[in-house]
């Protein structure tokens, strides 16, 4: 990371003033920016919160590929749709992992959320955002799964690094497998460490590419 997402992305997390506020987006310039960050975090354009799921997905499957654990990126499964569009939403697996759960494939689903979301509205509960990202991804996807012999694991977190507790379930049951080949405590930290700096990368990329040149 360099000193420049570094800063930016501590600011961010201290929600300390990074944008002047109602500048026009300088990647999308279809919507104005907010002091915080906000914007940047949700806008679709590249570097966009696609990009920032795509980068933890992969810092993910390297863990497992790392830990010795059989998995795929981008795995067609042929049964993961929007229930209310059909089969026109097909769509592939962000991971799959073979023989997770009593000889079951899990698909896991990754998704990352801001805290912040509806701050205005509802105020600020700590954890609240994750863990309704983590419920909605569970009543679209969990039924088409167990219905095709698989399991479904959601991984939802949120923009500061936290987990919802489905994700952290799945990266403690990785870090047994680490620690099952590793004496050393380094060796079966990296789990966390590294999904959590993945997502402080993801971010930190999001906001730089929208910072104004005189603040780089």
């Amino acid at each position: 990371m360099s000193a420049v997402e570094y800063r930016a992305i501590l600011k961010y997390r201290l929600m300390i003033p990074l944008f002047p506020a109602d500048d026009p987006c300088p990647v999308c310039r279809k919507c104005c920016l907010d002091s915080f960050g906000e914007h940047a975090v949700h806008c679709k354009e590249l570097p966009g919160f696609k990009y920032r799921h795509d980068l933890v997905r992969d810092v993910l499957y390297d863990i497992l590929k790392r830990a010795g654990i059989s998995a795929k990126k981008e795995a067609p499964v042929n049964f993961l749709t929007d229930p209310l569009e059909g089969r026109s939403t097909l769509r592939p697996a962000d991971i799959l992992v073979f023989g997770w759960e009593g000889g079951k494939h899990a698909c896991v689903d990754l998704t990352g959320v801001s805290p912040l979301v509806g701050l205005r509205d509802h105020g600020f509960v700590a954890g609240h955002a994750i863990t309704k990202a983590e419920a909605g991804k569970v009543a679209k996807h969990e039924k088409a799964c167990i219905e095709n012999q698989h399991v479904f694991v959601p991984f939802a977190f949120d923009t500061f690094g936290a987990l919802a507790p489905d994700a952290v379930r799945f990266l403690k049951r990785v870090q047994q497998v680490v620690s099952s080949s590793t004496a050393h405590v380094k060796g079966q930290n990296f789990v966390f460490s590294r999904v959590g700096f993945a997502i402080q990368k993801g971010v930190a990329a999001q906001l730089v590419a929208r910072l104004p040149a005189i603040s780089l």
